[in-house]
């Protein structure tokens, strides 16, 4: 865990030192801050997800449907305020989704997904992004299969019946712990960053 957080940690440094040393550049980047306050939110809603979905690792019953509402929907939903309430755009993302609006947006997201992949260690990253037609900046934040993720995404067979049921496209499956799930994303519009930048100076 120290050492998920130190590479965190050291990733924000690391913009941060830009936006000082480079000045001329700061108006296209967010706020030191608001860069520190997404990695914060996404570790937030990562230990939400773990701790919704920890109890089916003790289950006797297979998961249903409800359980699907129980332990997915908060998440997207707390994804869903985030956004709202920041004005960013907060997403999760897998090339193996089960629901295909979690399918990569763009060829920089298919890439993102790639680098985790081909780097266990790598936690998250901001790199500059563009977003149906916006430039702007994107986090991303790599998702880990823990155990109680097979429940629901182990063998292919062994699928609840509600998603073999619902999902006839899934590709959710056959994955063991520690496997990459996916990303969470976070991209800060280049308007927003415009706009706090002007606030900020007047």
């Amino acid at each position: 865990m120290m050492r998920v957080c130190s590479r965190l940690v050291l990733s924000v440094s690391l913009v941060i030192f830009c936006l000082i040393g480079l000045p001329a550049i700061a108006l296209a980047q967010p706020a030191p801050a608001e860069l520190a306050k997404a990695v914060q939110e996404i570790e937030n809603l990562d230990a939400m997800r773990s701790g919704l979905a920890a109890y089916l690792e003790d289950a006797t019953e297979p998961p249903t449907a409800e359980t699907m509402r129980q332990v997915c929907k908060p998440v997207g939903m707390k994804a869903v305020k985030l956004s709202q309430d920041n004005g960013w755009q907060v997403k999760q993302m897998a090339n193996k989704y089960r629901n295909p609006a979690h399918e990569p947006d763009t060829p920089q997201a298919q890439m993102a997904l790639a680098k985790f992949e081909q780097d266990t260690d790598l936690q998250g990253f901001w790199a500059s992004a563009t977003l149906n037609g916006e430039s702007g900046t994107r986090y991303y934040r790599r998702i880990s299969v823990e155990a109680s993720c097979l429940a629901c995404h182990g063998g292919k067979g062994d699928r609840p019946q509600f998603v073999k049921d619902n999902y006839p496209q899934d590709l959710a499956y056959d994955f063991n712990v520690g496997d990459l799930r996916g990303m969470y994303t976070v991209f800060i519009p280049e308007v927003k960053q415009a706009l706090e930048a002007a606030i900020s100076t007047s």
